[in-house]
């Protein structure tokens, strides 16, 4: 059983937006950084290349490949999402942005395993391959259990990492997703041409426009010859995999600790990262502040200067 006692004093402060919990770690026994190679994560994986976009600061403090910031999107999202928040962090930090899509998803190849080992091993291969040095990664829901898994996995290749409202825990999906892909294949079955078709087989399974729209961006058209729209990401693949996207494949924070600084941003109005669970992000991530934003599930798109003022403040040299 896991002890959930923390090691770490606390202070409050405040900055517009939300308010910040800052844990500064004691000493802690056993903390030397470490791998724990959990059956998933020690079973081969076949990794995918991810599709990217790179946002350029048109000031650069360094070239493309030394201190770069990794963005990942949550279930359903894409790079796309991560557009205009990824262009503001390069223009304010001075450093290249990759914004990428994961594997089944946005431009990304499609593989029938669809879990956070598989994910970081994923993008692991992406910072080897493009020679990234010291990278920040910053992963929202989905994306933040995948850095958080790479992040334990292997340490020494980040030099730390950004959780948006997600935690280290096992915890059950929101029921909603299972919903969103039921209606997701009917509008596949269907046929449609034009996306308000989709919106109107969609709208009895999601009442809100915007969730509507934002998983009606995955719609392409493919290069058959039809008109017909369809959805870019592999529904059954996602379907599967809903059982187990709630895990987290790192069970004992003493086993394995993550010794670098890490931020956790949560959303005041969502219940995906609970103060019962705080402790335990300690364990797993010592050196780790945490900070509470007024939003929901979506802090990016819902407070994005709250999101961007935590980010500057975690990232910005100090002085």
């Amino acid at each position: 059983m896991i002890s959930l006692t923390s090691s770490t004093s606390v202070f409050r402060q405040a900055c517009a937006g939300c308010t910040r919990r800052v844990r500064v770690p004691t000493a802690a026994a056993g903390s030397t950084p470490g791998r724990l190679f959990g059956a998933r994560m020690s079973a081969p994986i076949s990794t995918v290349s991810l599709a990217y976009d790179l946002h350029a600061p048109a000031k650069p403090l360094a070239d493309k490949e030394t201190s770069p910031i990794i963005i990942m999107h949550g279930l359903f999202g894409s790079k796309k999402n991560n557009r205009t928040i990824s262009k503001v962090l390069a223009r304010d930090l001075g450093r290249h942005v990759y914004a990428v899509d994961l594997r089944n998803h946005g431009e990304s190849p499609h593989e029938t395993r669809h879990d956070y080992p598989a994910m970081a091993a994923d993008v692991a291969d992406f910072i080897r391959q493009h020679g990234l040095k010291e990278p920040t990664l910053i992963g929202h829901s989905m994306g933040a259990k995948t850095a958080m898994a790479l992040a334990l996995h292997e340490p020494d290749l980040i030099a730390n990492l950004i959780s948006v409202d997600n935690a280290p825990v096992d915890a059950r999906i929101d029921s909603d997703f299972g919903r969103y892909i039921q209606g997701m294949k009917k509008i596949d079955e269907a046929g449609i041409t034009r996306q308000a078709e989709a919106d109107k087989i969609l709208e009895p399974y999601e009442k809100s426009l915007v969730i509507r729209q934002f998983l009606l961006g995955n719609l392409h058209r493919p290069a058959d010859g039809t008109n017909t729209q369809k959805f870019r990401v592999p529904l059954g693949t996602l379907g599967k995999s809903l059982d187990h996207l709630g895990d987290f494949p790192f069970k004992d924070p003493t086993a394995v600790r993550f010794l670098k600084p890490a931020l956790f941003i949560r959303g005041t109005k969502s219940k995906y990262v609970p103060d019962e669970v705080i402790p335990l992000i300690g364990q797993f991530f010592p050196m780790f502040e945490m900070v509470d934003a007024e939003a929901g599930h979506w802090v990016i798109s819902e407070n994005p200067e709250a999101f961007r003022q935590a980010v500057l403040r975690f990232l910005e040299p100090k002085e």
